[in-house]
């Protein structure tokens, strides 16, 4: 199995240049950014290009430097800013590489959310075709009032965008969070999923450290088939984040 390291959670304790080396020493072979628009690309391909490393996700929409109200995909009205904030995304995009772009949803409990997500997803799957993107349900402790907190209804907006480059992003913290079991999560909806990160509840820890039953993850994972990234996205609970990886060798060495 391939793993990725969440290097905007990883490695903090280094500078954000640093953190690719530190990623590579450690033994993952690639990285996801969440949001990698305060350097010029360039800065970050020199580092990948360096450190033999590619980018597997990074999250849209780019930060909101102007302070207005938050929003993205889900939202009501907020069509013509998404496609702007879309068509940005992309330019960093194109420079960078990403297997795969996270489309978040935004925030807001309008009745016609779902809706609104539905229509602005087919915009960007048809717009960008040759892009991978996914979705992923977040909490609602960590997220508060966040649009997409249900991996059935990510399902069932999957199914109705109907477009072969819209996937499923599976979090092992959320789907315990949000359903109570990571596992039963991972067999309901495993033919939808194109990424997977990894963390424990509650938290958002390593591996190990709570209520995820990761031996049998780990299995089910490698059992079904799925043969794309899984990438490491927790908060160490240690000072140096090496120091939080003894469940690497569980996974890489496929025993559980």
């Amino acid at each position: 199995m391939k793993l990725a390291a969440n290097i905007s959670l990883l490695f903090r304790e280094l500078p954000y240049l640093d953190r690719f080396a530190a990623a590579r020493e450690a033994g993952f072979d690639a990285v996801e950014i969440l949001f990698p628009y305060d350097l010029p690309a360039k800065e970050t391909w020199r580092a990948m290009v360096a450190n033999g490393q590619e980018l597997v996700l990074m999250n849209a929409p780019p930060p909101n430097y102007t302070g207005g109200v938050p929003g993205y995909g889900a939202v009501p009205g907020g069509e013509e800013r998404f496609r702007t904030d879309i068509g940005r995304v992309m330019r960093y995009a194109e420079a960078l590489r990403p297997g795969q772009i996270h489309v978040m949803a935004g925030y807001t409990d309008a009745p016609e959310a779902a809706d609104t997500f539905v229509a602005n997803l087919r915009w960007a799957a048809d717009a960008f075709p040759d892009q991978r993107f996914t979705i992923e349900p977040l909490n609602q402790g960590d997220q508060p009032g966040y649009a997409l907190s249900d991996f059935d209804l990510a399902a069932e907006i999957i199914a109705r965008v109907d477009r072969p480059n819209l996937g499923l992003q599976y979090d092992s913290y959320h789907a315990e969070v949000i359903h109570g079991d990571a596992l039963a999560v991972w067999e309901k909806h495993r033919p939808l999923v194109t990424h997977v990160q990894l963390g424990d509840a509650p938290g958002r820890t390593e591996p190990g450290r709570g209520t995820v039953d990761f031996a049998a993850l780990f299995a089910a994972i490698r059992d079904s088939g799925y043969d794309g990234w899984i990438s490491a996205e927790y908060n160490p609970t240690t000072k140096r984040t090496e120091q939080s990886l003894d469940w690497m060798p569980m996974v890489s060495a496929g025993q559980v």
